[in-house]
């Protein structure tokens, strides 16, 4: 049975839906690792061990995300070459893109690791939790190759509209990580750099069960002349990709300067707020997978010259996203106290009141939640049609939102002004992406372009 999906044929709402919950339940399995890390360490080592895991979120995800944004946006030219059934191009587009993962990949590994250190106390990290903290970033960017290569693999399956694959990978790989976390932190009594070896062996694992699925794709067969370096292709790639890393690397940046701002409220208030963080992974995972859905589609059918099914597949993208962020939302409010506890030893000094911030912090995620999705849908549609630019500038428009409510509302009401920093920053981000995708469909109509009908 064929593993790829032709998405230039077929009902939008089926096809993006088809990608998008694979998808979603893959982005689950891998928020998966760093949830079991919290929960394991918080609860088997103690709330200053999960302090200090959170003074790490916003430090990993610069290169985390950083990785992941790069991945998707060289993914793009994938897509577009098997939408145009170009077979050569799409060969080249799979081989160009390893070869600058690896590069970039081994750059960014010498770079954080040997500022690791320095990040953290540009950070302010309190001292009870820094050595901990230290270890456990050391470790992570240590494993970035693996990051990079796993996400690269699992891209270029879901280009070629394979999501079942990266579904199953990180599925193991999640359960994986689970039983590591046991043997490593609590059998072994390895605390925080157990937990980081066991989500390095995982992610690992994931990229191997990728490679395997890539090799079954007849698409996706390379040869050694493949591999001969070619600048047009990397230029292309690097159009694409840069900018997003770039975009998302700008993001980061923000979240740092609020974890500046979070590491002076003491350990207490940064261990609540670490648990509802690693909620926050989970629930911004599925507006991810639409996301991501979305620029496959729209990578497809724009390499087709579809340009009617392009603005269909975002219509129908949007629909089934707010529907999803709606229910999500409404269940992380009924039932959130509940889930956060999970995080949280209730025999800890202090829980009571982390648990607390990890609540109220929770409901108000939950309550923007929408502006999420929306930003990620019109996103990912630019990207899938190509146009970088307002991608790249969103990150800007996230980087004011975040920075500026971190340090306005927290001189207005106190330190649960940081519970806002993200609301503020979706919705500035998505109302600028909304405005720009039908900005840029408006000059496709002035400069003459038509709609094909859709049968």
């Amino acid at each position: 049975m064929s593993r790829e999906t032709n998405m230039t044929v077929g009902r939008p709402t089926k096809l993006i839906l088809g990608l998008a919950v694979p998808l979603i339940l893959t982005n689950v399995g891998q928020q998966l690792y760093t949830v079991a890390d919290a929960s394991i360490v918080g609860r088997g080592v103690g709330v200053e061990a999960l302090a200090a895991l959170g003074a790490t979120d916003w430090l990993y995800w610069l290169v985390l995300w950083t990785v992941q944004a790069m991945t998707q946006g060289f993914s793009v030219l994938v897509s577009q070459t098997f939408g145009s059934n170009d077979k050569k191009g799409l060969r080249k587009a799979i081989t160009m893109s390893v070869l600058l993962c690896a590069a970039v990949g081994i750059l960014l590994t010498v770079a954080f690791v040997s500022s690791a250190g320095w990040l953290l106390h540009l950070l302010d990290t309190p001292e009870n939790i820094y050595d901990g903290a230290h270890i456990y970033l050391t470790m992570m960017y240590a494993g970035t190759l693996i990051t990079m290569a796993y996400n690269m693999a699992a891209a270029i399956l879901r280009a070629l509209g394979d999501g079942k694959s990266p579904l199953i990978a990180m599925f193991t790989a999640g359960c994986l990580n689970i039983v590591l976390d046991l043997l490593f932190v609590i059998r072994f009594g390895w605390g925080i750099p157990g937990a980081a070896a066991a989500t390095l062996l995982a992610q690992l694992f994931a990229f191997a069960y990728c490679v395997i699925a890539l090799r079954k794709i007849p698409a996706a067969s390379v040869e050694k002349p493949d591999w001969q370096p070619d600048s047009s292709v990397i230029r292309r790639l690097c159009h694409l990709g840069l900018p997003l890393a770039l975009q998302h690397f700008v993001i980061v940046i923000s979240g740092i300067i609020m974890q500046a701002v979070i590491n002076t409220c003491g350990f207490v208030f940064l261990a609540g707020f670490t648990a509802t963080n690693k909620l926050h992974g989970l629930m911004d995972c599925s507006a991810s997978a639409f996301g991501y859905a979305a620029s496959t589609y729209t990578g497809q059918n724009w390499g087709a010259n579809r340009l009617d099914r392009v603005r269909m597949g975002v219509r129908s993208t949007l629909v089934l996203a707010l529907s999803f962020s709606a229910l999500l939302a409404a269940g992380m409010i009924l039932f959130g106290r509940h889930v956060v506890a999970l995080f949280i030893s209730a025999d800890a000094a202090n829980a009571a009141e982390a648990l607390s911030v990890a609540y109220d912090y929770l409901v108000v995620m939950s309550t923007f939640l929408l502006s999420a999705y929306v930003l990620h849908t019109y996103r990912s549609a630019l990207q899938g049609m190509g146009f970088t630019t307002a991608p790249m500038l969103s990150g800007l428009t996230e980087f004011a939102g975040r920075v500026g409510a971190s340090l306005l509302l927290t001189r207005v009401i106190g330190e649960r002004g940081l519970f806002y920093t993200d609301a503020a920053a979706w919705t500035f981000a998505a109302v600028f992406l909304a405005a720009s995708y039908y900005i840029q469909l408006f000059i496709i109509r002035k400069k003459g372009l038509t709609y094909q009908n859709t049968k």
